[in-house]
């Protein structure tokens, strides 16, 4: 997607974005014990969460790490990250940091976190070699990111898009190892339930990103078609979330 169009989107989402992707509590716990379970942090480590958005993540980092560089392009969304010593927040995309764009606080970092960013980059592989420059000896990357194929509630017309525009975490992987890094691709899934209504508006809200490909008219034309298909009062599916691992030697 391209960086202007995702950035606009992204301000769009800034003022509900907690509320639209946080789910529930349980599910952001869920969400930072697995990030955490595979790119630990300990005191002294500084880390980088790339995308970060509001911080939802970065917050869990911080909690571990002695920093956490919290690296964003939507002003939106930055301007959300809590006030907190341990997170500074830095104005920029993936690839500002990659290919040198941009002044960072530190030279190098023990842990980076990249969720839910790579579909937006074009160049994947350049990216992935310019931020594994920046880890330090036994750095880890994590990449959280969805697999090539999902079981949301969308129209159909939405999971053509996602289809044609996610990349395969073993892609990702590969371009690890290119890079120099050890990979490897873990799964781990959990179980969501919205009340109807509320699932619906978020799809309103275009609460993911390739829902912006569609206009007003066609997003209400693809709400018809999940309620068509999902007529209870409760819209219930499974959240599976691929993980790729790189670490530096």
């Amino acid at each position: 997607m391209n960086g202007d169009i995702t950035r606009d989107h992204y301000d769009r989402l800034a003022a509900t974005y907690d509320q639209n992707w946080a789910y529930t509590p349980e599910f952001v716990t869920w969400m930072t014990g697995a990030i955490l379970r595979r790119l630990p942090v300990s005191n002294g480590d500084l880390a980088a969460d790339i995308g970060c958005g509001t911080g939802l993540y970065s917050r869990g980092l911080a909690e571990h790490a002695a920093a956490v560089v919290c690296v964003e392009p939507s002003a939106g969304m930055l301007a959300q990250v809590p006030r907190d010593d341990r997170l500074i927040p830095v104005a920029a995309s993936a690839e500002d940091l990659a290919f040198g764009h941009v002044a960072l606080p530190y030279e190098g970092f023990d842990a980076m976190l990249l969720k839910e960013v790579l579909h937006h980059v074009d160049d994947r592989a350049g990216v992935i070699c310019g931020l594994a420059r920046l880890l330090k000896p036994g750095g880890r990357m994590l990449v959280t990111m969805l697999p090539t194929r999902i079981t949301y509630p969308l129209f159909a017309a939405a999971l053509k898009v996602f289809a044609e525009h996610q990349p395969d975490p073993a892609g990702i992987a590969a371009g690890m190892r290119d890079a120099g890094l050890a990979a490897e691709v873990t799964q781990e899934s959990f179980p969501l339930a919205f009340p109807a209504e509320r699932y619906l508006q978020m799809v309103r809200d275009r609460y993911m990103s390739l829902l912006s490909a569609f206009g007003d008219a066609e997003l209400e034309a693809g709400v018809a078609e999940i309620r068509r298909d999902h007529p209870g009062d409760r819209i219930e599916f499974t959240d599976t979330f691929a993980f790729v691992l790189g670490t530096k030697p």
